[in-house]
């Protein structure tokens, strides 16, 4: 298999200086839409500008538009991206980049030619491998308790040094920082900062909170 067309640099640029932003990326499943801009408002105001929505609910598009449009100084992303018919669907409605659970190769070849950036999803070091291939150096690492957490970046360093990651999946307060430690972690995304009691109980000013000691402990 011959890969014609290779990722250009600028896209890695364009995530490092998203990642850059913020240390923690709060993973957002918006089920009601009237729920999107006071709880994005609450975590950008709180110190978290950089907002992943899961494509796991129905309004998500919706909620990456009025996101968009509402805080324009943060930067929205669409998770759980799966198809490349998804990722149009996120250029469309704004996004700033994309998020994958994992990688095939049709999203990594509509990543090449898309203007907005893919941090794509891998477990193995044979799934970076072959993102590798395309020019990608960025990557979710997920689910990244599951797959050996920070002992299996660790490894990855050693075949794969400059390649960089953003691990989602059981991270929490308790060990965002371990994974924060190693050089070859940007940031990390987790949900622990959207609790489901409070967006149910609409506490935006717990969120809030929230946010702003993540924040707080967690900065370049």
């Amino acid at each position: 298999m011959t890969i014609e067309k290779q990722l250009p640099s600028t896209r890695i640029t364009e995530l490092d200086s998203i990642c850059l932003k913020a240390e923690v990326i709060p993973v957002l499943a918006i089920e009601r839409i009237e729920d999107a801009i006071p709880l994005g408002r609450a975590l950008v105001e709180g110190g978290l500008t950089v907002l992943e929505v899961t494509l796991r609910t129905d309004c998500a598009l919706e909620a990456v538009r009025r996101l968009s449009e509402a805080l324009p100084q943060a930067s929205i992303g669409v998770g759980t991206v799966l198809t490349p018919a998804q990722y149009r669907q996120a250029e469309q409605a704004g996004a700033d980049f994309v998020v994958t659970p994992g990688t095939t190769e049709a999203l990594y070849r509509y990543g090449v030619s898309s203007s907005v950036p893919m941090l794509p999803g891998v477990a193995t070091v044979s799934e970076l491998m072959t993102g590798w291939q395309y020019g990608y150096r960025r990557f979710k690492f997920f689910p990244a308790e599951a797959s050996g957490g920070v002992k299996a970046l660790k490894a990855f360093a050693g075949p794969i040094p400059e390649a960089r990651f953003c691990p989602t999946g059981g991270i929490s307060l308790e060990n965002a920082d371990d994974y924060l430690a190693l050089n070859n972690v940007m940031c990390v995304g987790g949900s622990w900062l959207t609790p489901g009691s409070l967006v149910d109980a609409e506490d935006w000013n717990g969120i809030h909170q929230l946010a702003r000691e993540a924040a707080a402990r967690f900065h370049h």
